[in-house]
Order: structure tokens, then sequence, then C-alpha cells
């Protein structure tokens, strides 16, 4: 399976803002777009005049790299959310908060959608109490995404217990404690995404 092995906070410099690729270390000093807002490279702190395509292929890379999803997979979720009734810009947003691994990340059972695609893959969560080993998956209203049993007991998923009822989990997710389990109560809106994104110029891209 392909996927990216590189330097995350790279991938945050390059799209000039924080994507919250490395968990909490994101909200300390040490971020590097803190500390080196220019985007990596030897030319990267020289100025460059952007274009209309260059903002619309910064917007679809910094939404592509914030929910961690390759390129097909992408191109396929717009293809998606174009046949869908409804603004597409929208549509496409709600698809990839409805990814199993951004509901892990969201019920705060992980510190980075990095982590969470992880965690699935290596059979951590449970879908209505089936199995669920695939990240890319789509939660639907009323499903429950809950840590497995058999794994509760793990120093991993302990340590992420204790701290996930301090992080702010959307209102589409009703998250229980006690049992590590997160109803999908409606799903997502646009209202619920609380990142910037701008997702017309997306739109405008892939209509060109």
């Amino acid at each position: 399976m392909a996927r990216y092995t590189g330097a995350n906070c790279k991938l945050c410099r390059r799209e000039g803002k924080k994507l919250y690729l490395k968990g909490d270390k994101c909200l300390s000093s040490k971020c590097p777009v803190e500390k080196r807002g220019t985007a990596p490279g030897q030319h990267g702190a020289a100025r460059k005049k952007v274009e209309d395509y260059g903002r619309h292929l910064r917007e679809k890379q910094a939404t592509r790299r914030y929910y961690g999803v390759l390129e097909r997979q992408f191109r396929n979720y717009y293809e998606i959310a174009e046949a869908k009734e409804g603004m597409t810009g929208e549509n496409l947003l709600v698809l990839l908060e409805r990814r199993l691994d951004n509901v892990v990340y969201r019920m705060g059972m992980a510190e980075s959608r990095k982590e969470a695609r992880q965690l699935v893959l290596h059979g951590h969560f449970t879908i209505n109490g089936n199995k669920a080993t695939i990240p890319s998956m789509l939660v639907k209203a009323g499903d429950v995404v809950a840590v497995k049993e058999s794994r509760r007991d793990g120093a991993k998923i302990k340590a992420l217990a204790e701290n996930a009822p301090s992080r702010v989990k959307p209102k589409w997710l009703d998250f229980n404690e006690q049992d590590l389990a997160a109803k999908v109560v409606a799903l997502p809106t646009r209202e619920d995404i609380d990142f910037d994104f701008e997702e017309q110029l997306i739109v405008e891209l892939y209509s060109k």
C-alpha cells in the first residue's frame, strides 16, 4: 500500500499553515511552522508570485494532506462528491470527515490521523461490534465506533483513553468514556468542520 514516509512537518511548512499532523507537537513551541514558517528546501524562503492555479493547487494539497489521503483517493472522493446532490465542495469535506481514521482521531483516541490509521490497521477498533481494519471505511448515522474490548488493556490505548475526555469532540459524535466508544448521532455538516478550508478552490481546480 502506497503511503507518504517523509517528514510530516515539511508538509505543513510547504502549505504555509498547520495541518496538525504531529498531534500535541503542533500545539507546542516546537512546531516547525512556528519556528520556520517558510517552505522547505534551498529556495523555500524566496518570495514567489502565486498565480490562480497555484492557489487552487495548494488548497487541494493542504486538504488532501490534512486528512492523509493519497492523490488517487482524493480524486475518487471528489467524483463521488460531484455526483451527489448539493454543493460539491461541502460534499467532499463531509466524505473525508466520515472516514474511520478521522472518526477515531475525532474521538480523541489518537493524537493524529496518521496514528489513528495505524491503530485501525492493527485491529484496535470495531464498528457496530464488528472488527474494522480499513481506515477509509465511511461511517454512517447510527454507527458505533469502539475500541475492541481485547485491546483496552494495552499501554497505548490506556494512555490515549486518559487524554481522550479532554479533547474537543464534534457534536455529531456522542463519546462514551466508560466504553471508549462513539456513536455517530448524525452525519457531519460543513459547520462541524473546524479547519479553514476553501473548498471552492478545489472544485474550480478539478473543473478546469
